[in-house]
């Protein structure tokens, strides 16, 4: 007994269908199955925590580094009123 089908129409570039059909050729399936599949295997939520611990990653090194800047500078900042003493130093009759 066949079983009832509906369409849904999905609307994509050329490039994505030519990748979609790669993949599919892949996979050795048709591009329908493929999708099929590719929609029964998506969860928001996986994304979603994905992303979450992506920003919180991308958070800590951008503190990270924020710091290192800081460092730097401060670094830089010494350097730059070291020189001066000296050249000042240098200045200085002897």
């Amino acid at each position: 007994m066949a079983s009832i089908t509906e369409r849904i129409p999905v609307l994509v570039t050329p490039k994505e269908k030519t990748r979609i059909a790669s993949k599919a050729r892949q996979a050795g399936v048709s591009m329908g199955e493929y999708l099929r599949r590719a929609a029964a295997s998506f969860t928001p939520a996986d994304d979603d925590e994905l992303l979450e611990g992506m920003i919180a990653q991308m958070a800590k090194t951008t503190a990270q580094a924020d710091a290192a800047i800081d460092a730097a500078l401060a670094h830089v900042r010494a350097s730059e009123k070291r020189i001066a003493a000296m050249e000042a130093h240098a200045r200085e009759p002897h």
